[in-house]
């Protein structure tokens, strides 16, 4: 069901320019007719990102994420077609005609939609639970905890009551059915009945970037196992993808983020003015969670707890960190377990202090590495050393990797030419079959490239691309390529669209793009208008290349149609068209 026209569409995508869109969310340098970054959708150092304001579109050559205002929208906030229009509209001051639709259209329309309304009304009823007799256990607790009403009211925390289906019937009762309850992961369902997955448990919401209740975790009350239980995995929630407090936490310009490891922890030092704190749900950290904290800050400072295995987490998600641009330090909270311990014992203030003193994240690791060794030992301090330059091949950047080598050759008394020239060795001569790897890696990518580049999908978006770069070529082209002539279905919709525009002289891309809602197709279709030629490539090149484009699509066609031919008319066109790859002359197309 489609909720808006395709005047709409184009009104709103008119209205926010790719540009300035872009620019707000993502570091933009003028290059040439248009603008480089690094790419929001992946982890990478050199920028691959392009926005092109002709074509009012963007592309990223690294990991292939393209499209217009609206694609941009729904991936990065990562709405529904409806809501990236709606949130486009109001930044442009549009006002958009309201469709009231009945629950079963809503039902039909989008499931995931229902699913955050059931979410929210179960988020509420945890809440007005735990204000009641029958949350006193559970409000006990969070004050014992020393957190104020305003804090308690401020992440909507709640209590499941001690019955195993009260939400179950209450839900029941507001008109949702199995099917769809079964989906928001709230429910366990068997033969015996339907039970409410969290009772007797202090209940956190959580949400996404724009306020959504997605998912909740629930803390038991007593000391039943486990003691923090989360949603499963369902349509709006992926714990891989989401961080809770994020909502909050992203308010604002931050110098930093602070990355903890439960939901008490984010709380205590949200109620104590660090309105930066973030925490990973039930998982160790992912290179997911890293690209979304890029989103809001270049520095993360780490608040695991300060034990064996939170040491052991940081010293998983350093990497990761590292890997997503973003830099790290290590919060000390020692002699304390975690940020809550800390700020209750010691408060905000001292909290503060240890912020200021975090330590550099690399130098973190060299540290734990460090006690694996005692240094009085020859040996022992020989191989320290050794290990020492090995993770100095993290960093790729020559100053960077010579500034650290600085600073651990002056802390742990070593000569800087020594450190070096073993740097130098392991880097020629890495471990463990490293080089042997990355050449396979190197290998399959050229042969996957390969096989993409000679398949008939990438000749349809070279040649679709080349005729946005060249329309003036338009009126010769389509004697020979018709838009019938692209066999499969999406690729003949984006070029009767193209074609519909070329001859009306409206030549606007990134608006053939509002035809497709869902955000995989309009990735695709973006793609299609983005491939290029080889920037090094000569006009008789070019030239030479776009004939075989030609010939290539035109064989192809004519060779699948017959396959299919029912039609003696269509026969008649068929062998015309055959006659005509017979003669060169008549297909080639000069610059």
């Amino acid at each position: 069901m489609r909720r808006y026209t395709e005047e709409q569409i184009e009104q709103v995508r008119a209205a926010n320019d790719v540009v300035d869109l872009i620019g707000s969310y993502v570091r933009l340098k003028r290059s040439g007719s248009g603008y480089v970054g690094l790419c929001p959708f992946h982890n990478e150092k050199s920028p691959s990102f392009s926005v092109n304001p002709a074509r009012q579109m963007y592309k990223c050559f690294g990991c292939g994420m393209g499209g217009n205002v609206l694609t941009f929208v729904m991936e990065y906030e990562n709405y529904t077609f409806p809501e990236a229009m709606e949130f486009l509209a109001e930044r442009a001051g549009i006002v958009l005609p309201k469709q009231e639709l009945s629950a079963e259209q809503k039902r039909e329309e989008n499931l995931r939609m229902v699913l955050l309304e059931i979410n929210r009304k179960a988020a509420s009823y945890y809440y007005a639970k735990l204000k009641s007799a029958q949350g006193q256990i559970g409000y006990e607790y969070l004050r014992k905890r020393e957190l104020s009403d305003e804090t308690i009211r401020r992440f909507g925390l709640g209590y499941a009551g001690q019955g195993g289906g009260e939400l179950y019937q209450y839900l029941r009762h507001e008109g949702y059915d199995d099917r769809t309850l079964q989906e928001t992961g709230l429910f366990k369902m068997d033969e015996r009945g339907v039970y409410d997955k969290f009772w007797n448990r202090v209940i956190f919401p959580i949400m996404d970037v724009n306020n959504r209740v997605i998912g909740f975790g629930g803390r038991v009350m007593g000391d039943a196992k486990p003691k923090y239980l989360n949603s499963p995995e369902t349509k709006l929630f992926d714990k891989s993808r989401n961080l809770f407090g994020l909502n909050y936490a992203k308010q604002g310009k931050r110098k930093h983020l602070i990355l903890c490891e439960g939901y008490m922890d984010v709380i205590a030092l949200h109620q104590a003015g660090f309105t930066g704190a973030v925490a990973s749900l039930g998982t160790a950290f992912t290179e997911q969670q890293a690209a979304l904290l890029r989103r809001y800050t270049e520095e993360v400072l780490l608040t695991y707890d300060s034990d064996a295995a939170g040491t052991k987490a940081a010293l998983r998600a350093i990497p990761i960190l590292r890997q997503a641009g973003i830099t790290g330090r290590i919060i000390h909270m020692d002699p304390y377990k975690d940020p809550d311990e800390f700020i209750k014992a010691q408060g905000a203030e001292a909290f503060q202090e240890r912020i200021d003193q975090a330590e550099n994240s690399f130098f973190f690791e060299i540290g734990v590495l460090r006690q694996e060794f005692d240094l009085s030992d020859p040996e022992e301090r020989t191989r320290f050393i050794h290990e020492m330059a090995r993770k100095l091949l993290v960093f790729e950047d020559k100053v960077k990797r010579d500034s650290y080598l600085e600073a651990l050759a002056a802390k742990y008394h070593i000569r800087q030419e020594d450190l070096r020239s073993l740097i130098i060795r392991y880097s020629n001569q890495m471990p463990d079959g490293y080089q042997e790897v990355m050449e396979q890696r190197k290998r399959e990518n050229k042969q996957g490239n390969r096989s993409q580049e000679e398949g008939i999908g990438y000749t349809y978006r070279l040649f679709l691309s080349w005729l946005i770069e060249k329309p003036e070529l338009y009126d010769r082209i389509r004697e020979l390529i018709q838009p019938a002539d692209f066999v499969d279905e999406m690729y003949r919709q984006a070029a009767e669209l193209l074609y519909q525009q070329l001859e009306q002289g409206e030549l606007q891309p990134a608006r053939i793009i509002n035809h497709f809602q869902e955000i995989e197709e309009q990735k695709q279709v973006a793609n299609m208008f983005q491939t290029t030629f080889a920037a090094d490539m000569t006009k008789p090149e070019q030239e030479k290349a776009i004939n075989e484009l030609v010939v290539h699509i035109k064989e192809y066609s004519t060779r699948q149609r017959t396959r299919t031919l029912t039609d003696l008319g269509e026969l008649q066109e068929l062998l015309q068209q055959k006659k005509m790859l017979q003669n060169p002359e008549k297909l080639h197309i000069s610059l």
